[in-house]
């Protein structure tokens, strides 16, 4: 009789087992791959916003400080996988929190100045469409001036 049992239940452990890859493994791999590159995003516009603030106050002025800022962000992006041309920087006013965009300040460079420095980088889950944008994450960087500059 156990001859006869076993016969039925041929093959069921691999069922079960493409079962549990499928349902289980595949959602989250997917996950991980996901919350990772969620991560990366934070990480590369937080330090892109530090280093577009570090630009910016050793400029010898305005312009020059933006274009230093721009190619700074677009570095430290590269530098942690993210495409260097789906990002934003801007300056802000003291105290101003970088999720209203409107919100545009231009540093005069000046001596105890205070001001802030944004950048909105674009976050590219895996598996998702190219045209959602609406996912993004803001690094700020808070610049004091030298009071000796």
């Amino acid at each position: 009789m156990s001859d006869l049992h076993r016969g039925k239940d041929s093959g069921a452990a691999i069922v079960e087992f493409v079962l549990l890859v499928v349902i289980i493994f595949v959602p989250l791999t997917y996950g991980v791959a996901a919350f990772s590159a969620i991560q990366r995003a934070v990480f590369a516009s937080s330090e892109a916003a530090r280093q577009a603030g570090r630009a910016i106050a050793t400029a010898p002025d305005q312009m020059t400080g933006l274009t230093r800022a721009t190619y700074a962000a677009s570095m430290a992006l590269n530098d942690q996988g993210i495409d260097p041309t789906d990002f934003t920087v801007w300056t802000a006013p003291r105290g101003a929190s970088c999720r209203d965009t409107t919100q545009r300040y231009q540093p005069t460079l000046g001596r105890s100045e205070v001001f802030v420095v944004c950048v909105r980088v674009t976050i590219r889950v895996p598996l998702v469409p190219e045209f959602i944008d609406t996912n993004t994450s803001t690094g700020k960087f808070i610049v004091a001036m030298d009071s000796f500059r």
